[in-house]
């Protein structure tokens, strides 16, 4: 695929949600406005009338204060919400990590869970043990490779999905702020190894509130506002703006 290459292309996409405008205390309150068509709501705006596009190997990072729309976004990219309007086009296979705990079952063990998450990613059983050292390695959950992860705290379930994400360099890594729960010492782990990613042509869309990690990782920025574009374009210009405002 070409440098040039468009790897993400957002047209027009807003996003609108229905949110009621009353409280409704029980299930026959809401039945018999639903049927007298007296249900209320309030149309929010996500995102407004979104338009960008990603090229191969951009690091992108996304950033706007909270409410702004970011994590809707990335949610869209992923595949996981369709636009209320608008297109999205992904031109490769995409890996999201948006959400610290997606995918895993509280109740069984990390071993158990690699395996479950890692064929939700789309990896083949054997491929997950072949490589299933390296995801425990990286991680740095050998001592616990057998306690439920309900009893991990926020940051190891980061580790965990961080590591089962990364095993293989897809075309497309999106991370959604999970990497901030994680300790100093393996943030700049996972920064090295996306690093490494960026180097084998892997594009990576990050959203975080570090702006001392957008600046050392990224190439380019897009501030979000009130779920509109306030800029999309160099990573100084942008963050400098955005510091500023």
């Amino acid at each position: 695929m070409d440098s040039n290459t468009n790897v993400i292309e957002v047209e027009n996409v807003s996003m609108h949600f229905n949110l009621m405008e009353e409280r409704i205390d029980s299930l026959k309150e809401y039945i018999v406005k639903f049927i007298k068509g007296k249900l209320l709501y309030n149309d929010f705006v996500a995102l407004d009338n979104i338009t960008f596009n990603v090229q191969q190997k951009d690091l992108l990072g996304i950033v706007g204060l909270n409410g702004a729309g970011k994590s809707t976004l990335l949610k869209i990219l992923a595949g996981v919400l369709s636009p209320t309007t608008g297109k999205v086009k992904v031109n490769g296979n995409m890996v999201p990590l948006i959400e610290v705990g997606a995918g895993f079952d509280p109740d069984l063990t990390a071993r158990e869970n690699i395996f479950l998450n890692g064929i939700i990613l789309g990896y083949r059983k054997k491929f997950l043990r072949e490589h299933f050292d390296e995801i425990v390695d990286f991680a740095e959950l050998n001592d616990f490779i057998d306690v439920p992860v309900k009893n991990f705290s926020s940051g190891m379930y980061a580790r965990l999905g961080f590591s089962i994400a990364t095993v293989v360099r897809p075309d497309i890594l999106i991370v959604d702020e999970v990497l901030s729960v994680g300790d100093f010492r393996f943030q700049e782990k996972c920064e090295r190894r996306i690093n490494d990613m960026i180097k084998d042509g892997v594009t990576i869309i990050l959203v975080s509130h570090d702006m001392g990690m957008i600046e050392r990782l990224c190439t380019k920025v897009l501030w979000l506002d009130h779920g509109k574009m306030r800029a999309y374009g160099d990573k100084d210009e942008i963050c400098e703006q955005y510091k500023n405002s």
